[in-house]
């Protein structure tokens, strides 16, 4: 369980996607401008990862490692050339699930999203968690707890991102760094905070 806690820790902190790894860095600076769009993408960032990471663990483990066919008298069969693309294909099909039941029960929070919500669908966040799991070997239970772990590292970021740039709409900025110029310099200085979470874990 500690081993477990721990993987959580290092998903959500020291490998942080946008801040750490900067991956998905397109919709976390894009809607981060308010903190009720910010915390909306960190909740949809975390159901989509805690959901496509383990089951493309189960896809890639069954149907595409090496030897996944050894039950049908093929051990030497190798389809993790089809990876990117199954991997892309259960993370569409969750992005359209979620975007679905939000616009069903969540209509407000479907359209501060716009055109964002879709695009979800190739994430490079996203897809990096499912990526990390393959080169990384993790079991079933490992790629549960990375995926909500990355999903709420990304959440917490955003939703910071999103707290700070809406204090500051009403700041008396040059004219230089309003919107993304601010925008950037906030996210660099975060990006250093959490980089100091390395630090602590490599001298544990």
């Amino acid at each position: 369980m500690s081993d477990l806690w721990g993987l959580f820790l290092m998903a959500a902190f020291v490998d942080n996607m946008p801040l750490t790894l900067f991956l998905g860095l397109c919709t976390f600076l894009a809607l981060s401008k308010r903190t009720e769009a910010a915390l909306g993408l960190g909740v949809a960032m975390t159901g989509v990862l805690a959901v496509t990471v383990p089951l493309n663990h189960l896809i890639h483990k069954a149907l595409l490692a090496p030897g996944a066919w050894a039950w049908a008298g093929m051990p030497e069969l190798d389809l993790t050339y089809l990876s990117l693309i199954a991997f892309i294909g259960v993370i569409a099909a969750s992005v359209q699930l979620l975007e679905m039941v939000i616009d069903r029960y969540f209509p407000a929070v479907h359209a501060a999203f716009g055109v964002f919500l879709p695009l979800l669908t190739v994430q490079c966040a996203i897809l990096g968690g499912s990526l990390f799991m393959v080169e990384r070997n993790y079991d079933l239970a490992e790629s549960a707890v990375f995926g909500l772990g990355s999903g709420v590292g990304f959440a917490v970021a955003v939703a910071m991102l999103g707290a700070i740039r809406t204090r500051l709409a009403y700041a008396d900025l040059p004219a230089g760094l309003r919107g993304l110029g601010i925008a950037f310099v906030l996210a660099g200085l975060m990006s250093l905070g959490f980089a100091s979470f390395s630090q602590m874990a490599a001298a544990q």
